[in-house]
């Protein structure tokens, strides 16, 4: 692999690379070309853009939905995805599922449980969604679930606390 995302052009970088678009000050970009045209993705975050790339959109009823399609690169030595994939692509999701919580603001993961349900395999579309159970002060309690082609793969929930974006 050469590093280079061809299948997706954020915003009118054409032809950016991976290397390009990692660590650049853009944060959430739409992308308008390929697979992804009418999705975001944060090129502005160097891991979750080599561990995905991880893209989101509002859906109709407000909620926020995350995916990203399955890649060889993806998978574990027995051929279906690696955990840690699926819990980091949980991680992303969460931020996007409170993201009307958070105004704006920054956050950080302070805790987050996972229960695997099914393995998922390369080509399949990734998909997480989920629902804010209670927000209050500088905490957020979110709950989903990632799906594979529809069947569901990870149950997860997490904590996120608030943070300054100056610490």
């Amino acid at each position: 692999m050469d590093g280079r995302q061809g299948t997706a052009r954020c915003g009118s970088a054409e032809g950016m690379s991976e290397n390009e678009a990692v660590g650049g000050s853009g944060g959430l970009a739409p992308v308008t070309e390929g697979e992804w045209a009418g999705w975001s993705t944060w090129q502005s975050d160097a891991f979750e853009q080599r561990a995905g790339p991880f893209y989101e959109r509002q859906e109709d009823n407000g909620g926020y939905v995350s995916a990203f399609r399955a890649e060889p690169r993806h998978m574990n030595g027995a051929g279906f995805m690696h955990g840690g994939c699926l819990m980091t692509f949980a991680d992303s999701a969460i931020f996007a599922i409170a993201r009307k919580e958070l105004a704006g603001g920054h956050g950080v993961t302070l805790n987050m449980t996972s229960d695997f349900l099914d393995p998922a395999r390369v080509g399949q579309l990734m998909e997480a969604r989920g629902r804010v159970v209670r927000a209050g002060g500088k905490t957020i309690f979110a709950e989903g679930l990632i799906t594979a082609d529809g069947q569901p793969v990870l149950r997860f929930n997490g904590i996120i606390r608030k943070v300054r974006g100056d610490r």
